[in-house]
């Protein structure tokens, strides 16, 4: 049953419900990508679950999220459940072996396994402002401030570098629009009112150091399987657009830091993105465009990326004709949309004239799936109607208690689970401000000083005024009591009420806190 240079996917079954032959996925194609649809329940998980187990023996690291909180159990060994002892006997799966797999949690919030992070630089603005939702002119002024970051040494590593920065800007508006281009207030207090709601989302976890490795999610063991790292999302799916940028950001990062490799003989690393409408609901164009060249050019890195969703409608048409191994699971037709995305999803099958595809689509039972994988010099396969194999993992969640012990002996263990903060665009503003200060107040020590040897008489004929007045006597000159601000003086201003802002609502929620208890 299993072949070298294979994964096994399942038997496929002709239309009198016979055993017709195993299905299986090339290792060589493995990187040119796939996508695994269908309704709630009716398989999905599993089949990320199995495919995932096969690319790991194999000695490819996977990377996965785990959205509803099952996908864990694929780190204990799997257990001779009735159901899935009956699955294997009906498709020839001998011998029905049961296994654990090499894992490694992951969590943003750093609850559910090692804490995740990047920083907003690694980011980019592009990607920010998908996160924010922004409008074309709040993007512009988030590329502004980058700009601003980049030339003045200012390190962006999380919200409190944005907007420290941020008011610095708006402080200096004039004068930085002169030179970067027109800096709107109102986009500047959008971006900000945007920046708190992201840190009340939670997004602050996801932002700081240490940043996450590339090569972390990428391990092997010493028995040479592939580390399956399995993301907590369950949590993370309250912010849909953080999860789905997330996950663009880490594909993105792949794309930029792996080198080429051409076509290996497997995959150096295997990404599926469950919930991927989540990625394309009001996408902007550039947006849709950047997805669509890197999952077209991340192929010559090694990098295989599979979209799991619930309909094929889901993904767009310049991203869908790049996915060449395909697992169509059972798909409902009660609606003009549905039947429009059972009919797209056959139409992408090469046809099988055993059987109509769109028929047997809205047909298929829990487990059961349509499958079409790269063969030959990479053409589809006939598509072929599969029971897929059961997992030789656990089917269902690990316990808090077996969760944190593999999490104890996780390879990256201490490597993520503090946070360091060290000097960046912030505490660099605040030190400036400071010297600012200083310098401010030595200037005006010699006027204070002369002020103080003045007489405080105003009224004419006395004190200072009188010898000032007297004849032979030169009057001395005064200052008009202004003096235009320097722009380092109005960066420390707005550091200053920055800091002092930030202290006085840490004060009003630690004194809210001691009411409400």
């Amino acid at each position: 049953m299993l072949q070298e240079g294979k994964l096994y996917i399942g038997t496929s079954r002709k239309p009198d419900d016979s055993i017709n032959k195993p299905e299986y996925l090339e290792l060589k194609f493995g990187n040119r990508h796939g996508l695994v649809t269908g309704a709630t329940g009716t398989g999905k998980t599993v089949t990320l679950q199995i495919l995932a187990e096969g690319f790991s023996n194999a000695g490819v690291p996977v990377f996965c999220a785990d959205v509803k909180g099952d996908l864990s159990g694929i780190g204990a060994i799997g257990e001779a459940k009735d159901f899935l002892v009956k699955r294997a006997e009906q498709i020839g799966l001998s011998p029905y072996d049961f296994q654990e797999f090499p894992v490694i949690f992951w969590d943003l919030y750093g609850e559910k396994g090692h804490r995740v992070r990047t920083t907003l630089s690694e980011m980019g603005p592009l990607l920010l402002s998908r996160l924010m939702n922004a409008s074309d002119a709040q993007e512009g002024v988030l590329n502004i401030a980058f700009k601003i970051a980049d030339e003045g040494g200012l390190p962006l590593l999380d919200l409190k570098d944005l907007q420290s920065l941020l008011n610095y800007m708006g402080e200096n508006a004039s004068e930085l629009s002169n030179q970067f281009g027109f800096i709107s207030k109102s986009s500047l207090g959008s971006i900000q009112r945007e920046l708190l709601i992201l840190e009340q989302q939670g997004a602050e976890h996801f932002f700081g150091e240490p940043a996450l490795k590339i090569t972390d999610i990428m391990r092997t063991t010493n028995d040479g399987r592939g580390a399956i790292s399995v993301l907590a999302a369950d949590k993370l799916m309250m912010n849909p657009r953080l999860y789905a940028t997330f996950l663009l950001w880490l594909l993105s990062e792949l794309f930029e830091e792996l080198p080429e490799v051409g076509d290996p003989d497997k995959p150096k690393l295997v990404f599926f993105f469950d919930e991927a409408h989540l990625l394309f609901n009001d996408a902007p164009k550039v947006l849709v465009e950047r997805v669509e060249q890197v999952v077209r050019l991340i192929r010559s890195k090694g990098v295989g990326v599979y979209f799991v969703t619930q309909n094929p409608l889901d993904v767009p048409e310049t991203v869908l004709a790049q996915l060449g191994n395909r697992v169509q699971h059972a798909l409902r037709a009660y609606s003009p949309r549905e039947q429009k995305a059972v009919k797209t999803a056959a139409d992408t099958f090469r046809p099988n004239p055993d059987f109509d595809c769109a028929e047997v689509i809205t047909n298929l039972g829990t487990g059961e799936a349509l499958v079409s994988t790269l063969e030959g010099k990479g053409s589809p396969s006939m598509v072929e109607r599969t029971l897929i194999r059961p997992p030789a993992s656990r089917l269902g969640p690990l316990t808090e208690a077996e969760r944190q012990n593999v999490i104890n002996v996780s390879p990256v263990r201490g490597l993520y689970d503090e946070d360091f903060d060290r000097e960046s665009a912030y505490e660099i503003l605040v030190k400036r401000a400071e010297k600012a200060a200083e310098a401010a107040q030595q200037a005006e020590a010699p006027a204070a000083e002369e002020q103080n040897g003045r007489s405080r008489w105003t009224l004419p004929g006395f004190g200072d005024d009188a010898e000032e007045a007297a004849p032979g006597r030169q009057a001395r000159p005064r200052s008009s009591g202004y003096q235009r601000e320097t722009i380092m003086e109005a960066a420390m201003k707005s550091v200053a009420r920055t800091v002092a802002t930030q202290v006085g609502r840490a004060l009003v929620r630690g004194i809210l806190g001691s009411l409400k208890r």
